[in-house]
């Protein structure tokens, strides 16, 4: 009987540490918030803005997505916490370039996509 209680506390202590790392665990973000500047489809300015944006992920800019039919972002201002890496093509394709925390580029940046660290 005694064998039989040890066999089942260690079957509980195991699926325990299963769940505990099958868990996933929240993704990191960039604290703060990270803003460009757009023509939206009227031709006018534009400005559009990633709040918290998890880091390590590509974010491509939605209003700026496609080449064909949109021109690039540009004036980036990096208010987030994270160095930014930000790429001239969607899915973070392209040239590249990096700005630092608190950072800001001038309407000569032109971008579609983003990673933070």
């Amino acid at each position: 009987m005694h064998l039989r209680h040890t066999a089942v506390a260690a079957v509980a202590a195991v699926a325990s540490l299963a769940l505990l790392f099958a868990t996933p665990c929240p993704a990191a973000a960039a604290e703060g918030e990270f803003r460009y500047t757009y023509y939206d489809d009227f031709g006018n300015r534009a400005n559009g803005t990633l709040v918290d944006p998890a880091s390590r992920v590509c974010h491509t800019l939605r209003e700026v997505a496609d080449p064909d039919t949109t021109e690039p972002a540009f004036a980036p201002q990096n208010l987030t916490g994270s160095t930014v890496t930000m790429f001239t093509g969607p899915d973070c394709d392209g040239e590249y370039y990096s700005l630092r925390p608190g950072g800001r580029a001038s309407d000569r940046l032109e971008l579609r996509s983003a990673v933070f660290s």
